[in-house]
């Protein structure tokens, strides 16, 4: 009786992390969601570029680590706040080696989960588990959070590479990880190992947050609700503070004393046959992937041009004024002048001032000249996709403004 008091009370005062309940993994797919839009928001408003918004998050994750480390069990406040900034910094990191160092997503992917697999393996080797039922010394808490900040690395470089290589919106794409974290979750039931089982759908959650992201913050002509990456973050925060406060409240997720978590057993040879069904499944994902990569160019093929607008009927077309275009010839013009000089990411700042600038105007130029606004919009969205690309190129990114720099003269 007083060992297994004993057990109980230190089992409530040190374990650091929640227990996995379905509110789990509801937030951790909030945070990870957050993670993509609000990284993508920041990055592109706050002025600092890539490697200065990154620098920033570095500093606000160890200070929330300081803060997550200092308490003496789990608290939903401290521990999802900081799962929030692991979030954003994971991503940054990954952003940068591919915007900044051009480093290919499939080569990150592979550098992240090759660096996963060495944590875990150092983990094993020093603690002989990687349940994270156990997290309650510093060595367990600080190889936990270490393979958390890999695995939303690891996470947005494949979510990324996933819409790289398949071309699909991304809405297609939430339905790929969404599909694999319900294979694992069928294996969990049917007997896998519970650990390997956890981690594998942890790792999951993240490409699928970052797709759902991309999902609410792409405008609706590129497959997305259009909600925006301000939009979408300032949603999933609320719903995340919203989980959060009832977590604190109703302490479902946390173990305490003479209170115990149903866990699965299973025999060798069922957890061998469980595995087997994953690697299955694993070989017709990659088979999935490699199809969608070879079609990805016949459904754009496939579709008829997008009707432009037209005048009312007996309507004239207005030209466009020098002033009408004034400030985008501006914008065109600084942003050739960074990329020329090798600021990418003030680049990337300096462009979201052309795309927000010709919305705002959209409906004042469409009405003067549709087709000639329709003309110059094409133009601007292909400066976009160039400037924004994950791998930039700077002679298309000049092509591109050169191109929008004509039509804004003629």
């Amino acid at each position: 009786m007083t060992t297994t008091a004993t057990t109980g009370r230190r089992r409530e005062l040190l374990n650091k992390v929640p227990e996995v309940t379905l509110w789990f993994w509801v937030i951790k797919i909030l945070c990870t969601t957050v993670g993509e839009s609000l990284a993508d928001y920041i990055n592109v408003n706050l002025g600092l570029g890539l490697s200065g918004t990154a620098v920033l998050f570095t500093v606000v994750l160890a200070a929330s680590l300081v803060w997550q480390f200092r308490q003496p069990r789990y608290v939903p406040s401290v521990y999802w706040l900081t799962v929030v900034v692991v979030s954003v910094t994971g991503t940054l990191y990954t952003d940068i080696l591919t915007d900044q160092w051009a480093v290919p997503l499939w080569l990150s992917s592979t550098v992240f989960g090759v660096l996963l697999a060495i944590v875990f393996a150092i983990w094993f080797s020093r603690e002989q588990t990687l349940s994270i039922h156990t997290i309650n010394t510093v060595p367990r808490e600080a190889f936990y959070w270490l393979t958390v900040l890999v695995t939303f690395a690891l996470g947005t470089a494949t979510g990324d590479g996933i819409l790289e290589l398949t071309g699909w919106t991304p809405g297609q794409s939430v339905l790929f990880p969404a599909a694999l974290i319900a294979v694992v979750a069928i294996g969990w039931r049917q007997g896998a190992n519970p650990v390997l089982a956890f981690w594998l759908a942890y790792i999951l959650t993240r490409p699928l947050g970052a797709n759902l992201g991309d999902f609410f913050g792409f405008d609706t002509i590129d497959g997305g609700l259009g909600v925006g990456t301000l939009g979408t973050s300032l949603i999933f925060l609320a719903a995340i503070a919203v989980t959060v406060l009832y977590l604190t409240r109703s302490r479902v997720d946390v173990t305490t004393a003479g209170r115990t978590t149903a866990t699965r057993t299973s025999s060798a040879s069922t957890q061998r046959q469980v595995l087997i069904g994953w690697l299955v499944a694993a070989a017709v994902a990659a088979a999935v992937l490699g199809y969608a990569s070879q079609h990805k160019g016949s459904a754009t093929l496939a579709e008829g041009p997008s009707a432009a607008p037209t005048l009312a009927p007996g309507q004239a077309v207005v030209p466009f004024t020098a002033a009408d275009l004034a400030s985008f010839r501006t914008v065109t013009t600084s942003t050739l002048d960074l990329i020329a000089q090798g600021q990418q990411d003030q680049a990337v700042t300096r462009v979201k001032d052309l795309e927000t600038g010709w919305d705002d105007s959209q409906a004042a130029l469409q009405a003067k000249d549709p087709e000639r606004w329709t003309t110059l919009d094409g133009k601007i969205d292909d400066v976009l996709t160039s400037v924004r690309a994950k791998q930039p190129d700077a002679g298309a990114e000049k092509a591109a403004l050169d191109a929008l720099s004509a039509g804004l003269r003629g």
